[in-house]
């Protein structure tokens, strides 16, 4: 298990990408983020196996009051995941749940039109793809990125996080992805709780990284 807590995504995401380019040989892999918090640590994977990089629009279902623990999430294509034994634990109304996944909905077409701009998605068909974020505490975000990019065609699905709770990498293990965690520490609370700077990417940032200049 590597030192923790990481310094920042990048610092992650470097540290990651040795773990992935030992094992991922696939000359047409893609390298799929799920923004914000996924693009710094997937630019430094696709930047490692000179892999092309994209992002896989999902957004989190967060708990009323603490939004970083998702209850489900949306993803482009009308993906959509709840986990309905802790929407029930945590006696969410199906009116609010309502409100919360129209308003992610919005975020996620205003994410599209931002961080792609006119660009096309790179596609996965028959592909290996990687799908990257800066962690995983339910694993529900990265469940709905794995049924999309399945619907999408890819042939091959990794999943990449530099931490992850025991049980999101087990999820994720369950919808026949392979994971390559840094670290599953117990006591497991939230992802921000293992990095030092675990500020907000910006959309600015985020643009800049998916910039084939910037590649």
């Amino acid at each position: 298990m590597p030192r923790l807590p990481f310094t920042d995504r990048t610092q992650a995401g470097r540290l990651l990408a040795k773990q992935v380019a030992a094992r991922i040989k696939d000359p047409q892999v893609l390298v799929a983020a799920l923004p914000r918090g996924g693009v710094p640590v997937a630019h430094e994977i696709a930047r490692v196996l000179r892999a092309p990089l994209d992002v896989l629009m999902v957004r989190k279902l967060g708990v009323p009051g603490q939004e970083e623990l998702a209850f489900g999430a949306i993803a482009s294509g009308q993906e959509c995941f709840i986990d309905q034994a802790l929407v029930e634990s945590i006696q969410l109304s199906p009116r609010e749940l309502e409100r919360i996944v129209e308003r992610q909905q919005r975020e996620l077409e205003r994410g599209e039109r931002l961080f792609r701009g006119r660009r096309p998605p790179l596609q996965m068909q028959g592909r290996t793809v990687i799908l990257v974020d800066d962690g995983m505490a339910t694993g529900s975000t990265m469940v709905v990125a794995i049924h999309a990019a399945r619907r999408k065609g890819a042939q091959t699905i990794v999943v990449a996080a530099p931490v992850a709770s025991v049980d999101a990498r087990d999820l994720c293990r369950s919808e026949s992805a392979a994971c390559i965690c840094l670290a599953t520490p117990v006591n497991f609370h939230s992802v921000g709780q293992w990095y030092q700077d675990f500020s907000q990417v910006s959309d600015q940032e985020v643009r800049l990284l998916l910039s084939p200049a910037t590649r």
